[in-house]
């Protein structure tokens, strides 16, 4: 049996964080923001912003954000709403002070997007601490009431990684 190294578990470890409970926080404040019940109105509303953008996604027969994945609800959330832009802006990392839901998003993007260019499905430790602690926080901070997120994200981080290869 071939044992995955502290580096490949937490890679692992990362995207079962970033692929399974971040688009939940993320949904979560979509949401808030766009009301299920009205997303169709408010997304019609908004057709002339959208209309340059991926309009087929956009305007199905009845949307539901359970269809929509992070980047369609962030792109929705950053375009339509009056989300104020973190200091350095959406595309880079905003640091620890900033807890606003813009800079919460960009923390999420910013890991989805050094994950997806990894090559080698490996991070080393400090910056899967890092990162963990930085995830953790904003899905935490966007459920605040939700504890019901909580254990997923336990579990994740205490998942046995063995594998028979």
């Amino acid at each position: 049996m071939a044992s995955l190294s502290e580096e490949e578990e937490n890679y692992v470890r990362m995207s079962l964080l970033l692929t399974g409970i971040s688009p939940r926080a993320v949904r979560t404040y979509f949401d808030s923001e766009f009301a299920p019940a009205c997303l169709g109105a408010s997304l019609k509303r908004e057709y002339n912003k959208l209309l340059d953008l991926r309009r087929n996604i956009y305007f199905p027969d009845v949307p539901d954000s359970k269809t929509f994945d992070v980047t369609l609800m962030t792109l929705l959330l950053r375009n339509l709403t009056t989300l104020t832009p973190p200091l350095c802006g959406f595309d880079m990392l905003p640091s620890a002070i900033e807890t606003t839901p813009a800079s919460d998003l960009s923390r999420i993007k910013h890991y989805r997007t050094y994950l997806a260019y990894l090559d080698d499905g490996k991070l080393d430790t400090t910056f899967f601490n890092t990162a963990w602690n930085d995830i953790t926080g904003v899905c935490m901070h966007i459920y605040c009431h939700l504890t019901e997120y909580k254990s997923p994200i336990v579990k994740y981080l205490k998942i046995n990684l063995e594998l028979d290869i």
